[in-house]
């Protein structure tokens, strides 16, 4: 038996150390969530340009893309983002066009909506009011100028 006609896997390449960077999702796609753990309190505005899904506090406004509250999250400030999902606690506006309030959801506060889906159980109390485009006019806080730290001088 020959060594030449035997089946004998071809050669794997050489890795390198550098690694290529995960291709970035594509339209319509959505990439992995940021996670606020339900471990994690967070003083101050949030803004991501992806989505976010909390389960912890955060007592500030939040503004992303898509945004998901988890049955434990307390939220005490503002939310603005395409789509909402609430299934914990919200004390303060919210403004999407797609907002979801689930059974486990306890909303205190207005709601700026295009649709609106509230499911039985949830509890709701404020103003609900439809807007061809809810979101307009929002401007996002300014994420750099809300977290500088003020440096002593020394003369």
């Amino acid at each position: 038996m020959s060594l030449a006609n035997s089946a004998v896997p071809p050669a794997l390449p050489q890795m390198s150390g550098a690694r290529s960077a995960p291709a970035p999702p594509r339209m319509g796609e959505r990439g992995a969530p940021s996670v606020i753990g339900p471990d994690l309190t967070i003083l101050g505005n949030l803004v991501s340009k992806g989505e976010v899904q909390i389960d912890g506090e955060v007592q500030g406004d939040i503004h992303s893309s898509h945004i998901v509250i988890g049955e434990k999250a307390k939220i005490t400030g503002g939310i603005v983002a395409e789509e909402i999902v609430v299934r914990g606690h919200v004390m303060g506006s919210i403004r999407g066009r797609k907002v979801m309030l689930q059974s486990s959801s306890h909303v205190d506060g207005d709601i700026f909506h295009q649709t609106l889906a509230i499911e039985q159980g949830a509890f709701f109390e404020g103003k609900s009011r439809r807007s061809d485009d809810p979101i307009a006019g929002v401007t996002r806080p300014d994420s750099a100028g809300s977290a500088s730290i003020p440096l002593p001088v020394r003369g």
